[in-house]
């Protein structure tokens, strides 16, 4: 039976801006499905009241098939004329510690990569797969970086998957303009958000990370934002007419 309300999938979705998300997603009854290392009680309590569907799937994107291939078996079993608009959204990713490429452990720089760039190459892959038939509007937001623009010392991991996001976002918009009903996407910078992350970029040795003090002072100045604050300026982004007519874009800019 076709469904009135949205289908919208959400890595990283238990913490931070992903949870903040889908918050924003069941206040408008859309049918979520995050996808994070572990759950969030809170948010099946949220979405009973407000009677909307939410589907929390378990996966380390570290090793993304293995959220991926269900995804996909999910999708091509549902009708493709079921929701008016499906949307994913590449929220997940992972600061590896704070030093420089020479001093980074292997193991942290792979995990950096697969989590922030390869998770969500190999993810919207098969999504755009599994809805190449659906006859509702077909969007990807990759959420990315201001650091994809920028290098950040200490940071060459975060920073280069930040940058593919943006760089396969073009490329993947420019594969979906040629394709009926092609999916919309965007990777969008979403501005300085007060999460974990941020923890870790101000508690970080400043001998091996220099831009440690910058991150200290935004915190000591009040100038983070709070998760549900970005949340309601990446839905307003998300819902514009002229959603992906800029493919790299920032929340902060016009």
């Amino acid at each position: 039976m076709p469904q009135t309300f949205p289908l919208t999938i959400v890595t990283g979705a238990s913490r931070g801006l992903g949870a903040a998300l889908v918050r924003q997603c069941l206040q408008r009854r859309h049918t979520v499905i995050g996808v994070a290392r572990t759950s969030e009680p809170a948010l099946d309590e949220m979405a009973e009241r407000e009677g909307a569907i939410l589907h929390q799937w378990r996966f380390d994107l570290n090793e993304p098939e293995r959220a991926a291939w269900p995804l996909l078996e999910w999708l091509q079993a549902q009708p493709g004329d079921r929701y008016p608009a499906v949307t994913l959204i590449n929220n997940a990713g992972y600061m590896a510690p704070l030093l420089p490429l020479s001093a980074q452990a292997p193991e942290d720089t792979g995990r950096a990569l697969r989590v922030g760039l390869e998770a969500a190459m190999v993810l919207t892959g098969l999504f755009l797969r599994g809805t190449q038939s659906w006859t509702g509007a077909r969007k990807v937001l990759n959420i990315s970086s201001g650091l994809g623009q920028r290098p950040m010392a200490s940071g060459a991991a975060y920073c280069a998957a930040k940058a593919g996001l943006d760089h396969f976002s073009r490329c993947v918009a420019l594969e979906e303009a040629q394709r009926p009903n092609g999916a919309r996407v965007v990777s969008l910078a979403p501005g300085v958000i007060d999460t974990d992350m941020q923890v870790q970029l101000r508690q970080a040795d400043p001998q091996a990370f220099p831009d440690q003090p910058s991150f200290a002072r935004l915190h000591a100045h009040g100038q983070l934002l709070h998760p549900d604050d970005v949340a309601r300026c990446v839905m307003a982004w998300w819902e514009r007419p002229d959603f992906g007519q800029n493919v790299v874009a920032d929340v902060r800019k016009p």
